[in-house]
């Protein structure tokens, strides 16, 4: 396993440099010029050119990439054109929001999806594997947006249960009690990512069902139990695994709607206001980190499949 997760961590390095190039080759297409944006309405055609000389942007892309490119390799992911700091200050701030917010969102979505569905399967073509599934047929389908918009509505005006924007951090006065600022919206990230995880272990659960070695061992009088654990819920995991790599990229898009509707100064809100402004080297970079997480993502669903399937050879 060691000499398949140093071939794969290698394999990633001509994926990160194509990755690198697209993204900044179409960060640049984007309409608009920085300088004048950063200057405002009243900047004159002078005041405009002689700020696009000082941050670079009048060079050929070609080679402010290569400055890019050279200053990443060396752990500078470059300088905010708004803020006048490094990206990775911009990043570390939206970090602990995003973080914490996609950790309880995969919470919501292990804890409801997996044993619903386990549920769903067992008591297949009953009442309860209809209201399960239709159940989930509607998660899926409704706009995080508008789900978002009903829960404050609902939990945080009508009921006055939970806050409806913001999110101290936890490090400040309230510890760990902020955390509940990020309920609604992690409820409201995992909501459509938990219906189908839960579509999936029921319809994996089901094929697993079907196969000749778990009527064997039904066969053998092996308590039912046993034989839903043992030979059908970890052998239907498989596919579960690898969906969580397509559940990360779910949420990464789903949570610059989320952060936006719950006012939340994460990574995704950063990405939104950078666009705004034209702050390339604050799109590129948090794009890039977006990037590395989603194959360290993708590694981990491949170990596991060792870990959940000994058969598996990892080569």
């Amino acid at each position: 396993m060691l000499a398949f997760t140093i071939k794969r961590i290698l394999a990633t390095v001509p994926t990160l440099i194509a990755a690198s190039m697209l993204i900044f080759l179409f960060i640049h297409l984007i309409p608009g010029d920085p300088a004048a944006i950063l200057l405002g309405d009243t900047a004159t055609p002078e005041e405009i050119a002689v700020l696009t000389k000082q941050m670079g942007l009048d060079q050929p892309v070609y080679v402010q990439y290569l400055k890019w490119l050279t200053n990443l390799l060396q752990g500078d992911l470059g300088t905010s054109i708004f803020f006048q700091v490094p990206v990775l200050s911009v990043i570390a701030d939206g970090a602990e929001t995003s973080g914490f917010l996609a950790l309880m969102t995969m919470i919501w979505i292990i804890v409801l999806g997996i044993p619903i569905g386990a549920i769903a399967a067992t008591k297949h073509g009953t009442w309860i594997d209809q209201i399960t599934s239709g159940a989930a047929m509607f998660a899926a389908s409704v706009p995080t947006f508008w789900l978002g918009l009903y829960l404050i509505l609902i939990f945080a005006v009508g009921l006055g249960w939970l806050p409806s924007s913001g999110y101290p951090s936890i490090f400040e006065e309230g510890g760990l009690a902020n955390l509940r600022y990020l309920l609604l919206p992690s409820l409201t990230l995992a909501a459509p990512n938990a219906a189908l995880i839960i579509r999936l272990v029921r319809a994996s659960m089901l094929d697993v069902q079907r196969e000749d070695y778990v009527r064997t061992a039904r066969s053998k009088g092996l308590h039912p139990v046993r034989v839903a654990y043992k030979h059908v819920f970890r052998n239907a995991l498989i596919a579960v695994a690898a969906a969580f790599g397509f559940t990360f990229a779910a949420l990464v898009s789903e949570a610059v709607v989320t952060e936006t509707v719950f006012s939340l100064p994460g990574i995704g809100r950063t990405v939104v206001q950078s666009i705004l402004r034209r702050d390339y080297p604050v799109i590129q970079g948090v794009i890039l980190v977006i990037v590395v997480l989603y194959m360290v993502v993708n590694l981990l669903v491949d170990l596991a499949y060792s870990w959940l399937d000994p058969r598996v050879s990892l080569k």
